[in-house]
């Protein structure tokens, strides 16, 4: 028995020890979380010292919880140091809902891979057991037609191979006597009509056909007739023993082949749409490691047993050497494969949180992105994407659950078009106003790539001729440009006034040969 102040300090022990667990946890979750910040939120190419030392905070934010914003030094709720976050990072993750950027040399050290989106029948591999059993379409039951005494039996024990046409027992019966003499008093008056019909009674009470040539033949009656074994095999459910009395009904044995056999097996509830008739099994057995059998699913059993909530299925193999005997323990990969292709991805690249599964999409310029997907079947590699992925994509196939754990605090899990994630300004360009209209260039600015053009009047924005300065899209020759050349350009209203196409004006007699040539090539 312990004391009270050993129980007591026992109880303090404990106390402590959960306390410290619990400390451990937190611990490790806020470092976690913070190396998971530092890591996607460092400005592409530098750290985050020299970030700090060339620019200006825009706000600062808890560690692990990124909502938590404040515009100036301080604690957060945990009592964590908030961080700083620069005009870089905002940028980078500004692309899009959960949309983060990281730079090469933290997707190098974070050991990210990535693989595609594919279109390919998915092939799934079902395992289980099964137990060898005779194939009962070749299973022979015997059964006497009349009743008597078996005299003699040729067959000792179950398993006994035996052969076509081997005896197997001898019968006393006297309705087996009593149709012999029928047919010998037949005989005897050669009436052809009562002969046909004693013979078809013999034959009836299953006497083989020698036997009836050997009693029209001797003219004598047999008081044990002798039955033989209608097919190869071996002795199964011996029932009887020499001295039996037996009758109609009475199951003597049974003969089955081993040809080939039926081994029967059981897949889960969930398993049995990938199974159909036909498909290709292959099994294996412990007592003869390093060999395979292979068969095909033969029948899939209508019923499912409530208790285990598996469904019976029924596998044939070829078992010429005899080599598989009945009860024999197997396992057994049922071939499966999806009549048509369906988009496919890695098992590993999957992230499934109980209520919703998705996965990390790779966008270009080290921008990643979760999103959530509906999942379809499943095999030991790979899983079926129902919605959510497109053919060819890449996504993050290592590293992916300390991404998702970044990208998801903000993420609206919804996949993006391409055009949504080139750049900001590509993001709104539906929004922009364009117009094409004729104008003289008065002037060139080449260094800042500025015309100065006298355009003519706009009629869908009911704006009049007007002179002012346009900036030339990065993708226009500017050496094309000529002062007192008219043109045909097409504008956009964006920030400033852009130029993205133009042409040199039909009535146009003042560019130069050379610069038309150069104009013409670019487009």
């Amino acid at each position: 028995m312990f004391s009270d102040a050993e129980q007591n300090s026992n109880s303090s022990n404990k106390k402590s020890m959960a306390t410290g667990a619990i400390l451990g946890a937190i611990v490790t979750a806020i470092g976690f979380s913070a190396v998971v910040y530092t890591l996607f939120n460092q400005p592409d190419g530098e750290n985050i010292d020299s970030s700090r030392d060339s620019k200006e905070p825009l706000y600062w934010v808890a560690p692990m919880d990124p909502n938590y914003k404040r515009d100036k030094p301080g604690k957060s709720p945990m009592g964590m140091d908030l961080i700083p976050v620069y005009a870089e990072q905002d940028s980078g993750n500004g692309v899009g809902p959960g949309t983060i950027r990281i730079s090469p040399e933290v997707v190098n050290n974070l050991g990210v891979k990535t693989g595609r989106v594919e279109l390919r029948k998915l092939h799934n591999k079902i395992k289980t057991v099964g137990y060898v059993k005779y194939n009962e379409d070749l299973l022979i039951h015997l059964h006497p037609r009349v009743e008597g005494w078996v005299d003699k039996l040729y067959v000792k024990a179950e398993g006994d191979p035996i052969n076509k046409g081997q005896p197997v027992y001898e019968i006393y019966s006297p309705a087996l006597v009593n149709a012999q003499e029928e047919l010998l008093l037949a005989l005897d008056r050669n009436n052809r009509r009562l002969i046909r019909a004693a013979e078809e009674r013999l034959s009836a009470l299953q006497i083989p056909k020698n036997v009836i040539a050997e009693i029209k033949q001797t003219r004598k009656v047999s008081q044990n007739i002798t039955f033989y074994s209608p097919q190869s095999g071996v002795v199964d459910n011996l029932n009887i023993r020499q001295g039996y009395f037996v009758k109609p009904g009475t199951t003597l044995m049974s003969i089955g082949a081993l040809e080939q056999v039926w081994v029967e097996a059981e897949i889960f509830e969930r398993q049995v749409p990938w199974v159909k008739i036909g498909m290709p099994v292959t099994m294996t057995l412990d007592y003869l490691p390093g060999q395979d059998w292979q068969g095909q699913v033969d029948y899939i059993y209508p019923t499912l047993d409530a208790r285990t909530r598996t469904v019976k299925v029924r596998l044939k193999f070829n078992n010429k050497d005899q080599l598989l005997k009945p009860n024999m323990f197997a396992q057994v990969v049922i071939h499966s494969e999806n009549q048509q292709p369906s988009l496919v991805i890695p098992r590993q690249a999957l992230i499934r949180t109980g209520s919703q599964d998705r996965v990390v999409l790779a966008l270009e310029d080290g921008r990643f992105k979760s999103i959530a997907v509906r999942v379809g079947a499943q095999d030991s590699n790979s899983v079926e994407i129902l919605e959510g992925l497109n053919d060819g994509e890449k996504i993050v196939t290592s590293a992916q659950f300390l991404i998702d754990s970044e990208s998801s605090k903000s993420s609206d899990f919804k996949r993006m078009e391409p055009e949504n994630y080139i750049t900001q300004a590509d993001k709104q360009k539906s929004d922009w106003q364009s117009a094409t209209v004729k104008g003289v260039i008065n002037q060139v600015d080449r260094n800042n790539r500025i015309l100065n053009i006298s355009r003519g009047p706009i009629e869908k924005w009911n704006r009049p001729a007007a002179t002012m300065d346009f900036l030339l899209a990065d993708s226009l020759d500017i050496n094309s440009a000529k002062e007192n050349t008219e043109i045909e350009l097409t504008f956009e209203v964006r920030e400033d006034f852009i130029i993205v196409d133009w042409s040199l004006a039909k009535t146009n007699q003042h560019i130069d040969p050379e610069a038309k040539q150069q104009h013409d090539g670019h487009h």
